[in-house]
């Protein structure tokens, strides 16, 4: 009778797995060992051994640099302003070693809860651990309440579980709804956006929000598409837009090309459906206010726009005396840290300290 249950069991867990072709998986749902790291922690090693980020997790950037800047004591009051997959707080709040506590800030409400599930069952629970589920923007809402922060650090980067995830269609290279929110229970998807943009707009948008040099012909072609009654609602058929405006480059280079507008495509229209730039002005002005005297703020950007709006916010109130100290140079991710994480090469981070 155990004999029939065990191979019961065995054929139940069996038929659970999912199927792929080749050696490995390659898309996001075939990797369930990779989602599965607490169970299949050989697997996740490895592919981070690899130099890539597993599915479904995040590898922190900086983490040596950040902590060396922040100085973090057990008995303070700290923040993390962007909480993701959570890799920089589990390293600040060891740091605090029990005492004093630990707020965080989030709008993804699928990845804020399952960071929570996560670091609970590390021993990081409600005692020294809260996670507020709302914008940056905010932080003074949340000083009111909690007090004024002796560390904060945010992470302007997308999450790697939002970008791998098809779900979420923060990327081209899977395909998946275009939607590109934050927090998909609000505001409207990037696919929403497209449907009634001019392409004046459009082009401004690519064009501010991420440097695009083919801005025009892209916007172009994708409003002229949408005007003949094409819907572009899905990460593929964006990516075939870019291709189509594309032609025009030499067959040589239209590959490269291809991609790196994708990305900027991409990026420009994460940032407009996020409101990204009107939250992080918001964030800097109200910064200064939230931090305590001798407080110290480090802040990773990833993108020359957000690193212009960082590095003028905090010359501006340094030249007020607000701040007693800022960065006067960027700090660089380490060669070795970029060999073992691709996704931290274009990291810079910019710090201040409270007056």
């Amino acid at each position: 009778m155990l004999k029939e249950q065990r191979n019961s069991d065995m054929e139940e867990e069996h038929k659970r797995r999912i199927r792929y072709k080749g050696t490995y998986p390659k898309n996001y749902k075939e990797k369930y060992k990779e989602l599965q790291p607490e169970k299949y922690a050989a697997t996740v090693e490895r592919v981070i051994g690899k130099g890539s980020t597993p599915a479904g997790t995040h590898i922190p950037i900086m983490v040596k640099e950040i902590l060396e800047f922040l100085q973090v004591k057990p008995g303070q009051r700290g923040l993390d302003a962007t909480l993701g997959y959570g890799g920089h707080t589990l390293e600040l709040m060891k740091m605090l070693q029990g005492q004093g506590h630990m707020y965080a800030m989030d709008i993804d409400p699928i990845e804020s809860a399952k960071t929570r599930k996560r670091l609970a069952k590390l021993g990081f629970d409600e005692n020294i651990f809260t996670v507020c589920l709302m914008n940056f923007a905010n932080i003074d809402t949340l000083a009111a309440k909690a007090g004024l922060f002796d560390f904060v650090l945010a992470d302007l980067g997308v999450s790697s579980m939002q970008i791998d995830n098809p779900d979420r269609g923060f990327s081209y290279k899977n395909d998946g709804p275009l939607d590109l929110r934050m927090n998909p229970e609000k505001g409207f998807s990037a696919a929403e956006r497209l449907q009634s943009i001019a392409w004046e707009e459009l082009a401004g948008m690519l064009d501010g929000n991420a440097d695009e040099p083919f801005a025009d012909r892209i916007a172009k072609t994708i409003v002229n598409d949408i005007r003949r009654g094409q819907i572009i609602d899905t990460t593929s058929k964006l990516h075939h837009e870019i291709e189509k405006a594309l032609q025009i480059v030499p067959e040589a280079d239209r590959k490269e090309s291809v991609k790196k507008s994708s990305a900027r495509t991409f990026q420009a229209l994460r940032i407009d459906v996020n409101h990204e730039y009107e939250a992080l002005y918001d964030f800097l002005a109200k910064l200064p206010a939230s931090v305590s005297s001798g407080g110290r703020i480090a802040i990773l950007t990833f993108h020359s726009g957000e690193d212009r709006l960082v590095k003028k916010a905090f010359k501006e109130f340094y030249n007020r005396g607000v701040y007693q100290a800022i960065a006067q140079e960027v700090v660089r991710p380490s060669a070795a840290e970029c060999i073992h994480n691709h996704r931290a090469h274009s990291t810079k981070m910019r710090w201040a300290v409270r007056a």
